[in-house]
């Protein structure tokens, strides 16, 4: 069973302001997401490790994993054929009725369910209708999905309300964004988007209301190589996107250290919020997994720190994030 966190105790947790007393420092925020959120193996792992370390994740969902037969035939997305998507569809019906348990659970538990779009495209030339159309697409998928695979299974109370309000959130397949994007996020009523890219930790930029996060580049290795701070990124640097069984512990050292060298200097430094990014797929035999149960097991339990959501990042960070012209 997993333990649940509740606002109250949370909200107090969290209540020591980003700016205040000369000598008191801001929180240590430290935010881990997740993209795609669809292996139920890996959504049991991850809330497990949430759990016994009193953090919060982001989830960001690519809605084709909720997606029965049918619906895998009618989808489609912006400029492409019907029924394609670059990740696949849910393997069964059984298989999204353990997903969205899942996602439920995770949504009490204090988690940020939010969007990853549906067919993992690149979006680089997509207009704000087609972003627009393509949200939609998740929201529907969310929204149906108990109705869709629910047979013996009783939609949760809320589900509705949770499906069409409370994801918040999105990040572009490849972190690949167009100028439409933030024009689209704001008319489905998003608060933000982490799909940028920074050279190193960095607050958002607020653009037309949106709060724009990027996953830092961060120092790696023997040769302090600047890689984005994503288990992916670390997969090409570190064996150039093929599996190595062999060197998967070096691999995880690696990256724990790398995890620890850029927490230790905002921690002791400024106080940016950290943000690292991983997938639903163990590459390099777990190595990225475990060092992030390694890293989430030791910072989140140290003075000053929290493991937060995006959502619950926003309102700490206000006064610090700096507003831009969209």
């Amino acid at each position: 069973m997993f333990r649940l966190v509740s606002f109250a105790s949370l909200a107090l947790s969290l209540a020591l302001p980003v700016a205040g007393k000369a000598d008191e420092k801001p929180k240590q925020l430290v935010m881990i997401s997740f993209d795609g959120a669809h292996d139920n193996a890996l959504w049991t792992k991850s809330r497990e490790i949430a759990s016994r370390n009193g953090a919060h994740f982001t989830y960001f969902l690519s809605c084709t994993f909720l997606m029965n037969h049918d619906q895998a035939r009618a989808y489609q997305a912006p400029g492409q054929k019907a029924g394609k998507s670059n990740v696949g569809f849910a393997k069964s019906e059984d298989d999204v009725r353990t997903r969205i348990a899942n996602i439920w659970g995770a949504h009490l538990e204090g988690h940020d369910i939010s969007s990853h779009a549906c067919g993992h495209f690149d979006g680089k030339a997509w207009t704000a209708a087609d972003w627009q159309q393509e949200f939609m697409n998740a929201r529907v998928a969310l929204r149906d999905a108990w109705k869709n695979v629910g047979e013996g299974e009783k939609e949760p109370a809320g589900w509705q309300e949770f499906a069409n309000k409370d994801v918040k959130g999105f990040r572009a397949p490849y972190l690949s964004t167009s100028d439409g994007l933030v024009p689209a996020e704001k008319a489905m009523g998003f608060q933000y988007d982490a799909s940028l890219v920074t050279r190193g930790p960095m607050l958002p930029q607020v653009v037309n209301g949106i709060y724009r996060f990027g996953l830092p580049l961060i120092p790696e290795g023997p040769d302090h190589h600047l890689v984005i701070g994503m288990d992916y990124n670390f997969y090409i640097h570190h064996s150039k996107g093929v599996e190595d069984k062999a060197d998967s512990k070096s691999f995880e050292d690696r990256t724990f250290d790398a995890f620890e060298a850029a927490f230790d200097k905002q921690y002791n430094g400024e106080r940016i919020p950290l943000q690292l990014g991983f997938h639903f797929v163990e590459m390099n035999d777990g190595a990225y997994w475990r060092a992030l149960d390694r890293f989430v097991s030791d910072v989140c339990h140290k003075d000053g720190v929290a493991c937060v959501s995006y959502s619950e990042a926003l309102p700490l960070i206000a006064m610090r994030a700096k507003p831009q012209q969209g």
